[in-house]
């Protein structure tokens, strides 16, 4: 199987999952620093084990990949800075840059959630029924 979970992948999972709460959690609180920090060493380390250290190693040196990757450690040094919304808006760029590739493959995991995919699929296809009603 090429989706099979190994043990590795399930903390990987499991360490983004915490990431993105730690981040949530730093925003909500009026960008607290220590919880950016934590949410954005969880998220790399959770990529790290769920893609593998070479793979990881491999998107961040990528040459495509440059842009996201320096606006990814430049968000890192504006946190550590002091200017937390100026390194989440660069963090953020980064994680479409970077995981830009990826999107159409959590489309596709997102349909197959019983509640969610649904929600997600169902203003698609509304606006695909609207589109070829106007075209």
């Amino acid at each position: 199987m090429a989706y099979e979970l190994t043990e590795q992948k399930k903390i990987g999972l499991g360490l983004i999952g915490f990431g993105i709460v730690f981040t949530f959690l730093g925003v909500i609180l009026f960008f607290d620093r220590g919880l950016l920090a934590l949410g954005n060493i969880f998220c790399l380390t959770g990529v790290a084990l769920l893609l593998g250290w070479r793979s990881t190693w491999n998107l961040f040196t990528n040459r495509e990949n440059y842009k996201g990757s320096a606006s990814f450690l430049l968000g890192l040094f504006f946190l550590f800075v002091r200017w937390p919304i100026v390194g989440i808006i660069l963090e953020i760029y980064a994680c479409i840059a970077l995981f830009g590739g990826f999107w159409p493959s959590v489309k596709v995991f997102l349909y197959q959630i019983p509640i969610i995919g649904w929600i997600i699929q169902y203003p698609v296809l509304l606006l695909d029924r609207l589109w070829r009603g106007f075209g």
